[in-house]
Parts: C-alpha cells; sequence; structure tokens
C-alpha cells in the first residue's frame, strides 16, 4: 500500500506542475479573461486517459495505472479549477460565457477520450 501512496503522489506532483506550467504559459500567450489553460488540460487529460486505459490494459500494465492514471493525470487535470472557473464566469455576469465553457469542456473532453481510445485500439490492433 504505501509503495503505491508514493507512486501516486509522485504522479500527482508531476501532473500538477505540468498543469501549473501549461497554464501559465497559455495566460501568457492569450491573456486573462477565459480560462482557456484549464480547457485545454481538461480535455488533453481526457485524451491521454483514453490513451492510457488502452495501453495498460493490452500490454498488461495495470501496474503503472496509480503513477499514471491517478498521479500524473489526476493532478494534470482541474475539474475542481473548471468547477472554479465556471462560477466564476457565472458571478462576474457573464453567465452565457459559463454555459459555453461548461459544455465546451465537457463535449471536448469526451470527444478526447474516445479519440484516445480509437487512436491507440487502432494502433494496437
Amino acid at each position: 500500500m504505501i509503495p503505491t501512496l508514493f507512486q501516486v503522489a509522485l504522479g500527482g506532483a508531476i501532473g500538477a506542475s505540468a498543469r501549473f506550467l501549461t497554464n501559465a504559459a497559455v495566460m501568457r500567450w492569450i491573456g486573462p479573461g477565459f480560462p482557456y489553460g484549464t480547457m485545454l488540460v481538461n480535455v488533453a487529460g481526457s485524451f491521454l486517459v483514453g490513451v492510457l486505459v488502452v495501453v495498460l490494459a493490452y500490454k498488461s500494465g495495470t501496474r503503472f495505472a496509480p503513477f499514471l492514471m491517478t498521479g500524473v493525470l489526476g493532478g494534470f487535470t482541474t475539474f475542481s479549477a473548471f468547477s472554479l472557473d465556471a462560477l466564476t464566469l457565472w458571478e462576474r455576469g457573464q453567465g452565457a460565457l459559463a454555459g459555453a465553457y461548461v459544455i465546451g469542456s465537457v463535449v471536448a473532453s469526451i470527444a478526447a477520450l474516445v479519440a484516445g481510445v480509437l487512436t491507440m485500439r487502432g494502433v494496437l490492433a
């Protein structure tokens, strides 16, 4: 149990750091106003979850799931930040933008997950 916990903790540190750096880079590139960085990591993280769930299953690599899935990708994807960003937009009186953000994030993340699964099933078939 303890070795698995360390895997999750190490992966979480890596994922959270990657999320921070991605958000900082997107903020510098696009600027403030809309939470593009959070949306990007949610979509990218969903795609990578789709890729990894297939790869780990095909390659008998489920022993790496705590580090990669729970740790790295759990630290990287930011649905708690997503919720806060949606609320912030709502509270600023930008209800339509908040709704577009929520719907766009959810739809794009699910589509990215499906794309990741289908991509890797095609590659590994």
